[in-house]
This record gives C-alpha cells, structure tokens and sequence, in this order.
C-alpha cells in the first residue's frame, strides 16, 4: 500500500501520525511525505487541514477520512486495511 501524507514543518499531528504510520508492520506499507512548503500547488490545497493522507491508486490519489490524533498503531493499522 503506498499512502501519501501531506505535512508541513513543526505539524505535531503530522510528527504523530508519521510516527505512527512508521510503526505498522501488519502489511508492507510505503510511506511518502510531501511537505506542503515546498510545492505552492499543495500549499493551496492543504494549508489548513494537515495532516493529509492519501493513498496512490494507480496514477490518481484517493483522499482517506483523517484519523484520530489518540489513535494506537492497532486501531490505525486495522482501520488502513479496509483500503488495502
């Protein structure tokens, strides 16, 4: 599963869920990070949401509802596999 989180510096809910995401070990997960800073396009777009995840499907990126900023690595690990 390749998941896209779109964050930007000093984001302590971005630092969260990275952390979190880092840890899931269940299914091979490829995790990629675009900070927001750099790319104005992406700025506009999420300036006041971070974080945002996304999943890759095919060439396109299916947006997924934000989790829980007190969610476990469990509970986020069984609520991604409804995506895979």
């Amino acid at each position: 599963m390749h998941l896209i989180l779109y964050s930007k510096p000093g984001c302590h809910l971005c630092e969260g869920l990275q952390e979190k995401l880092e840890q899931i070990t269940a299914f091979p997960l490829e995790l990629e990070i675009r900070d927001i800073t750099t790319c104005h396009e992406w700025f506009q777009a999420y300036q006041y949401e971070v974080p945002v995840l996304t999943r890759a499907v095919g060439n396109q990126e299916q947006r997924l509802p934000r989790p829980s900023p007190r969610v476990s690595v469990e509970q986020l690990t069984h609520w991604l596999q409804q995506y895979r």
